[in-house]
């Protein structure tokens, strides 16, 4: 099952204003060196090795520009690849293959940047329960994209903005006034609005934890920057009442650690904010 955001509508949205931003009123380097009659063929090769992603992207940006170019897959989403791999073939008019071009690229390097660091920290916590969430740090604007690559990289994304979930952090809980005056005016209200959403709230020591746990009417517990020892003593005193999820810190050299303290998921804003993108390129194809 896709995730709820990739819609038709906001994945034409998407690319129709980075389309928008990259053509402008024409792109001109095509226009002028290629006449509007000429058909061409051009192959997607990959120069890295990981996880492709953003093949499916590929074909809607290519329709986007223009319906009659054909697009072959030759390799899917959420495959391993390598250097020398030819991931698609696109045929059609030469200028709508240019002007498709760095889109397709911009998107599928970095999409599959991200899913292959998923797929390499997910290879870390294989035999633990502990499942690997995104955060909301990313690219402005190219969230839809960097989502659905920790998707197809093995992950779950976290909540995907600040409208489908609540999350009380450091900062609203200081400004409330504590945990429990928060999670009361939360509940407060999502009555008043008629919203059912679950509500996350971060702790930052032993403390806050007791203090979510004395209030209740909560569904997940962040562990915030706290040693694995005390996570581990963390995940005792809630003992199963609600998920818990460790955050802050956590790296490639911690995170079995973390994920051995029994913590339900563990969330890395480096899947998206912190990655190096697979080397792709479309080379023209004489027919």
């Amino acid at each position: 099952m896709k995730p709820f955001y990739l819609t038709p509508e906001n994945l034409k949205n998407f690319i129709q204003a980075a389309l928008r931003e990259d053509i402008g009123d024409g792109d001109h380097s095509s226009l002028a060196s290629i006449p509007n009659d000429a058909q061409n063929q051009a192959r997607l090769l990959v120069k890295g090795n990981g996880i492709l992603a953003g093949v499916e992207l590929a074909e809607m940006i290519f329709r986007e520009v223009d319906a009659d170019l054909k697009v072959e897959t030759l390799l899917k989403d959420g495959q391993k690849v390598q250097i020398g791999d030819v991931a698609l073939t696109v045929t059609g008019k030469a200028q709508s293959i240019l002007t498709s071009e760095r889109l397709v690229l911009n998107c599928m390097q970095r999409m599959s940047g991200i899913a292959t660091y998923t797929h390499r920290i997910m290879d870390l916590l294989a035999g633990t329960k502990t499942r690997l969430l995104d955060t909301r740090k990313t690219t402005p604007n190219f969230r839809i994209c960097e989502k659905w690559a920790v998707v197809i990289g093995g992950g779950m994304n976290h909540r995907y903005g600040l409208f489908d979930m609540i999350m009380l952090k450091d900062n609203h809980i200081d400004y409330a006034g504590g945990i429990e005056k928060a999670v009361k005016a939360t509940h407060e209200y999502l009555k008043r609005i008629g919203k059912d959403l679950k509500i996350e709230v971060e702790t930052r020591n032993l403390e806050e934890v007791k203090q979510a746990l004395e209030v209740g009417g909560i569904h997940r517990i962040m562990l915030d920057n706290m040693t694995p020892a005390t996570m581990k003593e963390a995940v005792a005193m809630i003992g199963g009442r609600f998920e818990t999820e460790a955050s802050g810190g956590i790296t490639e050299q911690t995170i079995r650690e973390v994920a051995e303290t029994g913590v339900d998921f563990i969330s890395v804003g480096a899947l998206t904010h912190s990655i190096k993108s697979i080397d792709l390129s479309l080379k023209a194809v004489k027919v």
